[in-house]
C-alpha cells in the first residue's frame, strides 16, 4: 500500500511572490530602512500583534543599525495582519502612521485585493522610510528582501 505524496498548496503564486519581493526592493531602494514580509496561513495567537512581535524578534529585525525595520505580518486564512515598526521609525512616524497603513490594507483586504493591499502598504512604508532614513553612501541591505512564510 503506497501513500500519495501530499503537496502543500502555496499561499501565493510565483508571480504574486515576485510582485511582492519587487515592491520591497523598490521601497528600500532609496532608504536605509528595512521592510520584511511574513506570511502564514494561520496566526498562532489571538492577537496578531503578539505573533508579529515574535516574528520580528526571530528575524533579528531589531538589529538594524538605525532601528528602522518594519515587519508586515499577514495570516491569510485567519484574515489577520499587523504592521510593526522598530523603535527608530516608530519615533519618527508615531501611531497615526501605523493606523493609516492598517486601514489602507484593511480596505484592500475587504475587497479581496490581498496582493495589491500589501504592495501599496509596502510602497507607503518605503516612502516614509525614505523621508526619515534617506539612503547614505555606506548603506547596505541589512536584511533579506524575500518573503518569509510561516506555517
Amino acid at each position: 500500500m503506497g501513500l500519495l505524496p501530499f503537496k502543500r498548496k502555496e499561499i501565493f503564486s510565483e508571480s504574486e511572490k515576485n510582485r511582492l519581493v519587487q515592491a520591497i526592493r523598490v521601497a528600500e531602494r532609496l532608504t536605509s530602512g528595512e521592510i520584511r514580509l511574513f506570511v502564514e496561513s494561520h496566526c498562532k495567537y489571538v492577537d496578531p500583534i503578539e505573533r508579529a512581535k515574535e516574528a520580528f524578534s526571530s528575524l533579528g529585525m531589531e538589529k538594524t543599525k538605525q532601528r528602522n525595520g518594519v515587519l508586515v505580518y499577514v495570516a491569510i486564512k485567519d484574515r489577520q495582519f499587523a504592521i510593526l515598526g522598530d523603535q527608530g521609525i516608530h519615533e519618527k512616524v508615531g501611531n497615526d502612521f501605523w493606523i493609516k497603513e492598517a486601514n489602507l490594507m484593511l480596505s484592500h483586504f475587504r475587497d479581496s485585493h490581498i496582493i495589491e493591499g500589501i504592495e501599496e502598504c509596502i510602497r507607503e512604508i518605503g516612502e516614509s522610510l525614505r523621508t526619515h532614513f534617506p539612503h547614505e553612501a555606506d548603506d547596505v541591505n541589512e536584511l533579506p528582501d524575500d518573503i518569509v512564510f510561516g506555517k
